[in-house]
C-alpha cells in the first residue's frame, strides 16, 4: 500500500513542481491572443471555457488507454509505478504540453507542420503518413471495442445475437458526427459527461484499493522483470516492452495529435498548464490506480475456487492477472481467450462497486473508447486541411474530406482485428512521440531568447522513446524481428545514437 501512496504523492506533487518548471521553460504569455480569436470559424477555432477543453483533452486522450495499457503493464511488476510516475511527468505530460502550446503560437498547426517546421519537410512527409495511420488506427481499434462489448450486451440483457454489424455502423454514426460538426456541439457537451463517468469510476476504484484484501508488491523488486513467462513463453522483456505497453498514463504519441485540437479552442496561454500538462497527469493518476488495483485484486483472489484446479499452479500475483485476463468462466466451464483486460475491470468493479460499478464499467469500456475514437478521427481531418489547405468553414467541405478518412478505417475492420490494429497503434504511437520530443527540444533550443541547456528535458526523453521504439520492433516476437535480446539491443542502441547525433549535429548547423 505504501509503494501506491508514494507513486500519488509524486504524481500530485510533481504537478505542481516539475510542471511550474516546464510551465517557466515555455513561457506563456497571458496578453497575447490565441487561435480561437484570431481565427474563429465557428467549427474547430473555437473559445471555449477552460474546464471544457481541459475534460475535452482528457477524454481525448484517455480512453481505455490508461486502464487496459496499467493492467497489462503492471504483469511486469512494481516497475510498472515507475514509469507511470516518472514517464508521466518527465516525459508525457511535458510532452503534451509542450506540443499543444506550440501549436498556440502557431495558429493551431496541426503536428505533422509543427515537426515539419522544426526538423524539415521529410519529416513533416513522413509524420503526415505516420500520424494519418495512426489516427486511423485508433479509431478503427476504438471501434472494434465498444461494439463488441455492447453486441455482448445486446445478447445477455435481451437475448438478441448478431448485432456486431449494426453497433459498428452506430459506432460510425457517431464518430462522423464528432468529426463533421463543431467542436462545441458534440464534444463540447457530451464529452464532458463521459469524462466525469471515467473519473467517477476511478475513484471509487481508488477507494477500493484502501478498503479491499489484497497486497501491493512493493519498489524493491521494481527492477527485476516479473512478466509470467512461465504462461507466455513469447512475452518481450521488460525493457522494452513495458514502455510500449503503457502509453496512456506514461508517454503517448497520439496525445501530442490532440493538443493542437485543443489549442484552437483555448482561451489563454496562462490555462496550458492545467489543460495540457493538468490532463496528462490526471491520466497518469488513472493508469496508477488501475495498476494498483487490479495486482491487489488478483492477490486476494481465489483462484481455484473460481477457475478450477487447472489454476493452482499460479505462484505470482503476475500469473494470476495474466490468467484472469486470458480466461473467462461460462456456464461450461473455464474457456481460454485472446487477452481480453476487459475482464479484469468487470470483476474488479462488479467485486468491489457492486451494481454501480457494473454501469461505470460499461460508460468506461464504452463511452472511452468512443470518445477516443472520436477524436482520432477529428485529428486525421485537421491533419488532412492543414496539408491540403482546404478550408474547413462549411460543413460539406468537412465532410467530404472525412468520407475517404472514414472508407479506410471500414476497410482497416473488415480485413484486420482488434489485435493486429492495436499492436500498429502501440508502436507507431511511440514512434510518433519519439519525433515529436525532438520536435519540442528544437523548438526550445532555437527560440529567440533560449536557455543554452532546458531543450535537454525534452531532448534526453526523445533519446530514450526511440531506443524503446527501436529495441521493440527487433526483439517482440510476435510483431516485430523476433531478434534475441542481446542482438536486438545492440542494434537498437546502435541505431539510436546515430539518431541523437544527427540531431545534435542538425541542432548545431541551425544555430
Amino acid at each position: 500500500m505504501s509503494t501506491f501512496i508514494l507513486a500519488l504523492t509524486i504524481l500530485i506533487v510533481g504537478y505542481f513542481v516539475y510542471g511550474s518548471f516546464v510551465e517557466r521553460v515555455f513561457g506563456p504569455d497571458a496578453g497575447r491572443k490565441t487561435p480561437c480569436y484570431t481565427n474563429t470559424d465557428g467549427a474547430d477555432y473555437i473559445p471555449m471555457p477552460t474546464w471544457k477543453v481541459y475534460t475535452v483533452q482528457f477524454l481525448n486522450i484517455a480512453g481505455t488507454g490508461p486502464i487496459f495499457g496499467a493492467l497489462m503493464g503492471i504483469l511486469y511488476g512494481p516497475a510498472a509505478f515507475l514509469w507511470i510516475v516518472f514517464g508521466c511527468l518527465l516525459g508525457g505530460a511535458m510532452h503534451d504540453y509542450m506540443a499543444g502550446m506550440i501549436s498556440i503560437r502557431r495558429n493551431g498547426a496541426s503536428l505533422p507542420e509543427i515537426i515539419g517546421d522544426e526538423l524539415g519537410n521529410g519529416c513533416r512527409l513522413i509524420m503526415r503518413i505516420v500520424s494519418l495511420v495512426l489516427m486511423l488506427c485508433v479509431g478503427a481499434s476504438f471501434t472494434l471495442i465498444p461494439a463488441g462489448l455492447m453486441d455482448s450486451l445486446t445478447l445477455q440483457t435481451v437475448g438478441i445475437a448478431g448485432t456486431y454489424v449494426y453497433w459498428v455502423v452506430a459506432m460510425m454514426l457517431f464518430y462522423v458526427c464528432v468529426t463533421v460538426f463543431s467542436i462545441s456541439k458534440i464534444m463540447g457537451n457530451i464529452y464532458p459527461i463521459f469524462g466525469v463517468a471515467l473519473l467517477l469510476m476511478a475513484l471509487l476504484v481508488g477507494v477500493g484499493i484502501f478498503t479491499n484484501d489484497g497486497e501491493i508488491p512493493g519498489l524493491a523488486s521494481a527492477f527485476v522483470d516479473h512478466y509470467p513467462t512461465a504462461l507466455d513463453p513469447a512475452g518481450t522483456p521488460l525493457f522494452p516492452a513495458l514502455f510500449i505497453t503503457i502509453a496512456c498514463g506514461a508517454v503517448s504519441g497520439f496525445h501530442a495529435t490532440q493538443s493542437p485540437m485543443m489549442a484552437r479552442c483555448i482561451k489563454n496561454e496562462r490555462y496550458g498548464l492545467r489543460c495540457f500538462y493538468g490532463a496528462m497527469v490526471t491520466e497518469g493518476v488513472i493508469a496508477l490506480i488501475w495498476a494498483a488495483a487490479a495486482i491487489k485484486f488478483v492477490d486476494a483472489l481465489d483462484m481455484v475456487a473460481l477457475y478450477g484446479q487447472g489454476a493452482s499452479v499460479l505462484n505470482t500475483p503476475y500469473e494470476k492477472l495474466y490468467y484472469a485476463m486470458t480466461h473467462t468462466v461460462g456456464n461450461g466451464g473455464v474457456t481460454e481467450v485472446r487477452m481480453n483486460p476487459a475482464l479484469v475491470v468487470n470483476m474488479i468493479c462488479n467485486d468491489w462497486l457492486g451494481r454501480l460499478g457494473l454501469i461505470l464499467a460499461v460508460l468506461g469500456i464504452v463511452a472511452a473508447p468512443m470518445s477516443t475514437g472520436g477524436s482520432a478521427f477529428r485529428a486525421a481531418r485537421l491533419i488532412c486541411a492543414d496539408f491540403s489547405h482546404i478550408a474547413q468553414k462549411s460543413v460539406v467541405s468537412r465532410l467530404l474530406l472525412s468520407l475517404p478518412l472514414f472508407a479506410i478505417a471500414i476497410a482497416m475492420i473488415s480485413i484486420g482485428s482488434f489485435k493486429v490494429l492495436w499492436l500498429y497503434v502501440s508502436w507507431l504511437n511511440q514512434v510518433l512521440a519519439s519525433f515529436t520530443f525532438l520536435t519540442i527540444a528544437h523548438y526550445l533550443k532555437h527560440r529567440p531568447g533560449a536557455s543554452s541547456w532546458t531543450w535537454l528535458i525534452s531532448f534526453l526523453p526523445g533519446v530514450f522513446m526511440c531506443a524503446v521504439s527501436a529495441c521493440f520492433i527487433l526483439i517482440d516476437k510476435g510483431n516485430g524481428f523476433g531478434m534475441d535480446a542481446g542482438t536486438g539491443y545492440a542494434i537498437g542502441m546502435t541505431f539510436t545514437a546515430f539518431v541523437a547525433v544527427a540531431f545534435l549535429i542538425y541542432n548545431r548547423r541551425r544555430c
